[in-house]
């Protein structure tokens, strides 16, 4: 029977084959211990001496790190082996003898390891993270499709922006001038004055020079845009959505957490709702706790640290000032300073991992901030168009997956969350 480490609990006494990589091994006189992977999983190759063939024995005992082979053995249980089984190797047939890989089980810098990305997303943990991540995209999509939601792709290069072409990668459209896209979001506006519920889930770019552990240059998002929602009700969605996730990482990745040595018992805290605190009482708790910010200032790393440590939770700070925020926002209805928006920060010092808001949908309201923020009227008429037939109270949000799958997993850097990540020096390979 031919099968995959992931399934082999369905074999247990049973003769099974499976294509593998030699991850690891090590070996005695009589025992060969063999650490076989097959990108479904890990498990553990017994051969025993006294039980194969002397041809085969010595064959285990020569193999490299990373030959790929096809191994043929019985599954048994065994409650000490992570995924609860490991199998007595019967035979061994090699597919490829793999010579001086470069990637050995002693320590490598990083900057090695992210030369040979290509290779380095083999081992167990780089294995485990990205488990994580097809977890959170796979319960992302199972989410908003079970809360009415249909799916829209919008454009990767556009001849505007969402926020100003401050941090933006330009590029030639034929004889125009474009953009690579850091927010599908306007036109996800655009998709749930057709469709009520949207989300769309893809690549993103922003051209900031910025190095630090949080920051990547192309990295996803999932962002999310409803009509007839507030900014009140996109909140509750907001906070359901991310314990919606964090339950099915607990609930279907207990090996990839335990490989990472994730304390899950901050994880198994997280149910909605969450706190919530205002940008004004936020800038007292951090001057209470002598932090150099006066309001106005945005919030950096060291402040959002403090404030999720505070309450040891996902905590939305809401209600920014207009003036550091989107031209979009709508304004608060009591307040001309502020507007209806909200970061939503991750606990364990990850930052802020979602960025919502109430849109404006008064036309009038929209063409003063396009003056404003000195935006094109020609570039942006469509989007004022949404505000011109029919428009209603709309709000939505984007949610950062990199950021997201390093908290979940205790990932320190987001340049491990992501296959092939793309940083200020770094576009190899």
């Amino acid at each position: 029977m031919k099968t995959t480490i992931s399934e082999v609990g369905k074999y247990v006494e049973q003769i099974i084959t499976m294509g593998v990589w030699l991850a690891n091994k090590r070996s005695s006189g009589k025992i060969a211990f063999l650490q076989l992977r097959d990108g479904t999983g890990f498990i553990q190759g017994v051969v025993v001496k006294a039980e194969v063939e002397e041809k085969i024995f010595q064959q285990a005992k020569d193999l490299t790190q990373e030959t790929s082979l096809y191994v043929t053995g019985v599954v048994r249980e065994d409650e000490r082996a992570p995924s609860g089984y490991e199998l007595s190797v019967q035979s061994i047939e090699i597919i490829h003898e793999a010579k001086d890989y470069p990637i050995t089980p002693k320590e490598h810098g990083t900057e090695f390891l992210m030369d040979h990305r290509h290779l380095w997303l083999r081992s167990k943990r780089q294995h485990a993270i990205m488990q994580i991540r097809n977890e959170i995209i796979r319960s992302t999509y199972e989410f908003f499709n079970e809360n009415g939601f249909i799916k829209v792709d919008p454009p990767i290069l556009t001849g505007s922006s969402a926020e100003g072409t401050t941090n933006l990668f330009h590029t030639k459209y034929f004889d125009e001038d474009a953009y690579l896209s850091q927010s599908g979001q306007l036109y996800m506006e655009a998709a749930a004055m057709a469709f009520n519920k949207v989300f769309s889930f893809g690549p993103t770019f922003r051209a900031e020079k910025s190095k630090t552990r949080r920051h990547l240059i192309e990295f996803w998002m999932i962002e999310p845009e409803m009509a007839f929602m507030d900014h009140e009700e996109s909140l509750v969605l907001q906070e359901s959505y991310v314990s919606y996730v964090v339950q099915a990482v607990l609930s279907n990745c207990k090996l990839e957490l335990k490989a990472l040595d994730r304390d899950i018992s901050k994880l198994e805290k997280i149910k909605a709702p969450f706190p919530r605190i205002s940008y004004d009482d936020a800038i007292e708790f951090l001057k209470e706790r002598e932090y150099d910010i006066k309001w106005g200032e945005d919030f950096g790393a060291p402040h959002e640290t403090a404030i999720a440590e505070h309450y040891d939770m996902p905590v939305f700070i809401v209600n920014y000032p207009k003036d550091i925020k989107a031209f979009y926002m709508k304004p608060h209805p009591t307040r001309d300073d502020v507007v209806l928006c909200a970061d939503l920060i991750a606990p364990e010092g990850y930052g802020e991992i979602i960025g919502g808001s109430q849109r404006i949908d008064d036309e009038k309201l929209l063409k003063d901030r396009y003056e404003e923020h000195n935006l094109s009227e020609d570039a942006y008429q469509w989007y004022m168009d949404l505000r011109k037939y029919g428009s209603v109270p709309h709000s939505g949000f984007g949610l950062g997956l990199e950021r997201t799958v390093a908290w979940l997993s205790g990932t320190e850097h987001v340049r491990e969350t992501i296959p092939f990540p793309r940083l200020l020096n770094r576009l190899y390979p």
